[in-house]
């Protein structure tokens, strides 16, 4: 009873990103312990995502790290992109797996749905990756269909004509300009591209110039600046360089024959005071919203993530220090755009989580962090096109770590969804290691609960013996 709590507990406290899923706190009912009014996406999702990590504070570790094996699995072959080469490693995987599950499970676990398991992979051999043959895209076009229905009498009619209404007008829309393409809801691709609470508001001169140093610093054009100056830089570009930057940009305009492009001209100027502030955003197929905004919310779209390229020093008197990419994770504070006046730049500005002692990797190759461990306080912002959306699951087994779970963008290209198969995130890194294959010692009886008795029903036996 207590496990169970746990886990309907861990997963009424889910917060997703918009668009990931139902509302999983609303399918979680505490009175009963149990889930209700699933959808097969839902399960799909419960599946592949959530159920490692519901399960990591209940069960014994072996069990444990049997079912986690076997959602890392599917997940695996439920990738957009799968490596011919490792299917047979992958199909070594799940036949130790499911002989792991013969040993924690009883003979009525298993049935003919649980064998079929083995032969995913022969069909992704012979037919391809799951996520082109799978239902969803079916079953969505089957609620479309449905509501065409306006005669319940005449269903097929119904169908037909407004399938053959909708084809033409759809035909007709290619010639015609700035039309809504037929069959994406209005809501959703306005959604993708779109940004809500809007005000603007006057921001103090130092976090200006920090946001302002970060757009120098990330803007190809102004590289040439930073290249020539690489040994002053270290000591006082963070301090000084803006202005630096806008006096020698200020000589060369002294110059008849310059060729000071319109975009470094403005650069050199430093942004409007009063900044553009929004509570969502949306951009590169994300929808952003900022912490405050969260908080109020049944959906998360705060959580980012960003690959930067940072110094890394192995002492503090380390004079040759190498600079290399590592992933930051944090939470979106404020969103703004920069006005410099001819154009603006949009910037997040995050509290991010210090990755000295507020990240890890756990042996089931979860990443956790500890977002109450803050990083450098002066380097909070980014590009809003840098970052990549991720959510943040409270570890179950307690503590102050939270588990980083990634997600995709969504795409569109004339209405129609593009996912870009390179951006799709793998959940799985590896399999949780089991040593226990061999080992004859280990117990396969609980012994943390107590069991249920269960009396045979001999009067039932008598009467079917007597028929």
């Amino acid at each position: 009873m207590f496990e169970k709590k746990q886990f309907c507990f861990t997963l009424a406290g889910v917060k997703v990103r918009t668009g990931y899923s139902s509302n999983i706190k609303s399918l979680v009912q505490m009175k009963d312990l149990k889930l209700i009014n699933l959808k097969s996406h839902d399960c799909h999702t419960l599946m592949q995502q959530l159920l490692p990590v519901a399960i990591r504070g209940v069960q014994p570790k072996e069990v444990r790290n049997t079912i986690i094996r076997l959602c890392y699995f599917f997940n695996s072959i439920c990738s957009k992109i799968i490596d011919p080469s490792k299917l047979q490693q992958l199909q070594d995987e799940v036949v130790v797996t499911l002989c792991l599950l013969e040993k924690y499970f009883p003979p009525a676990f298993f049935d003919v749905m649980v064998h079929l398991t083995v032969h995913l992979l022969r069909e992704i051999k012979f037919c391809g990756p799951v996520w082109l043959r799978w239902m969803y895209s079916m079953e969505r076009y089957m609620k479309i269909l449905k509501g065409y229905v306006r005669n319940r009498h005449r269903p097929e009619g119904c169908i037909i004509e407004c399938y053959i209404a909708e084809e033409a007008v759809e035909f007709c829309s290619e010639y015609l300009a700035n039309a809504r393409t037929i069959g994406v809801p209005k809501g959703i691709e306005e959604r993708i591209e779109s940004r809500s609470g809007f005000k603007v508001i006057p921001i103090d001169y130092k976090t200006l110039c920090e946001a302002h140093y970060y757009v120098l610093q990330n803007t190809a054009v102004v590289d040439p600046y930073m290249s020539k100056n690489e040994k002053w830089l270290q000591a006082e570009h963070k301090r000084s360089f803006s202005s630096w930057f806008k006096r020698k940009i200020e000589t060369e305009l002294a110059h008849p024959e310059n060729t000071i492009s319109q975009q470094i001209r403005w650069l050199a100027h430093e942004p409007k005071r009063e900044v553009l502030s929004y509570s969502g955003y949306g951009i590169g197929g994300y929808y952003y919203n900022t912490r405050d905004h969260d908080s109020r919310s049944t959906t998360q779209n705060s959580g980012v993530m960003v690959e930067a390229e940072s110094l890394h020093m192995s002492t503090a008197k380390d004079k040759n220090p190498i600079y290399a990419n590592m992933l930051y994770y944090g939470v979106i504070e404020d969103i703004w755009e920069l006005n410099y006046t001819q154009f603006k730049i949009p910037v997040f500005r995050c509290k991010w989580v210090d990755n000295k002692g507020g990240l890890k990797v756990d042996e089931n190759s979860f990443t956790l962090v500890d977002l109450n461990k803050e990083g450098d306080p002066n380097d909070q912002f980014i590009f809003a096109s840098q970052a990549k959306q991720v959510f943040y699951v409270n570890d179950p087994n307690g503590g102050r770590w939270s588990i980083v779970l990634t997600t995709k963008p969504k795409l569109y290209d004339r209405g129609d969804v593009c996912d870009n198969i390179e951006e799709t995130p793998s959940f799985s890194r590896g399999l949780p290691e089991s040593d226990d294959i061999d080992n004859e010692d280990v117990a396969y009886v609980r012994e943390d609960c107590e069991g249920i008795y269960v009396e045979e029903d001999t009067t039932s036996r008598k009467k079917r013996k007597r028929t």
